[in-house]
């Protein structure tokens, strides 16, 4: 710990923020898997996991806890798997 009352206090707050910000992650990583493990298996619910993903990507985007390039590359990802659904289906 620092000596300074102010570096204890940023100290603090670092860890806060580093506990809610591995929260967002791992649940970001739960979302894609799932989403990937519905498209794989063919479930009907495979868009709206992978719509739900999508916004667990934004949201995590948005709160600086992951890259926008990053963001938009697990985006892509998934769509790509959406998009080749629904040609299969359609």
């Amino acid at each position: 710990m620092s000596s300074k009352k102010s570096g204890n206090r940023a100290a603090r707050a670092t860890e806060r923020k580093r506990l809610q910000n591995r929260l967002v992650r791992r649940s970001l990583k739960t979302h894609i898997t799932r989403a990937r493990s519905a498209h794989g298996a063919g479930e009907e619910s495979a868009r709206e996991q992978i719509m739900t993903a999508v916004s667990s990507v934004d949201k995590a985007v948005s709160k600086g806890i992951i890259h926008r390039n990053k963001g938009a590359r697990l985006k892509s990802s998934l769509m790509n798997k959406l998009g080749k659904e629904q040609k299969a289906t359609g």
